[in-house]
């Protein structure tokens, strides 16, 4: 584990740096149990209080989720994800309407800033995306999915944008992942190949038009009427 002893200033302020660096570089990955506080009381080499007081305000602030008798869980990545997720829960008609128009923006922005790498990596997840479905490994879809999207807005090169929409993805993940089903067809491809197609060819307009024909779909399938 990639932590160091502390300086002996700001203890708990600095442990919670920690912390956070471990959740946002993915070492403790989304949903998954960190070490016990006595664990990383010893890596870190302060006393169990301050390691306490740490993981208390990281599940104030959202990134963890502390289940009595059971251990302490990553709950979000972030804490715009831990704030979205509070105030959100897992209802996909309004996340998705928060997320179109980040997305929209998202892909103009990126069919000017994109570079040579940003398309292959999204070729690269789209590929993996439709090979996960032919196999039926559903949860690879869906985060494969999830990182496709992920992917478009970090082409547009925003610090901002990126923040922002990643705090929406892991409630989004969530939803999709309840919704999807292998008994029925596979979802139809607008604002995937097509927004490729538009950011590879940077074009604008045409990359705001697939995500919004995205979109619509999405909306609908998430009609209960």
């Amino acid at each position: 584990m990639p932590l160091s002893a502390p300086q002996r200033s700001g203890l708990v302020d600095q442990v919670i740096g920690q912390l956070r660096g471990a959740i946002r570089s993915g070492e403790w990955p989304l949903g998954e149990r960190i070490p016990t506080e006595a664990s990383l009381a010893g890596d870190l080499g302060v006393g169990r209080n301050t390691v306490r007081e740490a993981v208390r305000a990281l599940a104030h602030s959202g990134l963890l989720e502390v289940r009595q008798g059971d251990g302490t869980y990553v709950r979000a990545t972030s804490e715009v994800s831990g704030a979205i997720r509070k105030l959100a829960g897992t209802e996909l008609r309004e996340i998705l309407q928060v997320r179109k128009p980040l997305e929209v923006e998202g892909a103009r922005l990126a069919a000017a800033a994109r570079t040579d790498a940003d398309i292959t990596r999204l070729r690269e997840l789209l590929d993996g995306r439709d090979r996960a479905w032919a196999d039926r490994r559903i949860d690879d879809y869906v985060r494969t999915d999830a990182a496709f999207h992920q992917a478009a807005i970090e082409a547009a090169h925003n610090s901002v944008l990126t923040e922002l929409y990643r705090g929406l993805t892991e409630v989004v993940v969530a939803s999709v992942a309840a919704t999807t089903r292998l008994d029925v067809p596979q979802p139809e491809e607008s604002g995937h190949r097509g927004l490729l197609d538009a950011i590879t060819a940077r074009d604008a307009d045409r990359a705001a038009t697939e995500v919004c024909a995205f979109f619509a779909e999405l909306h609908a399938r998430s009609d209960p009427r």
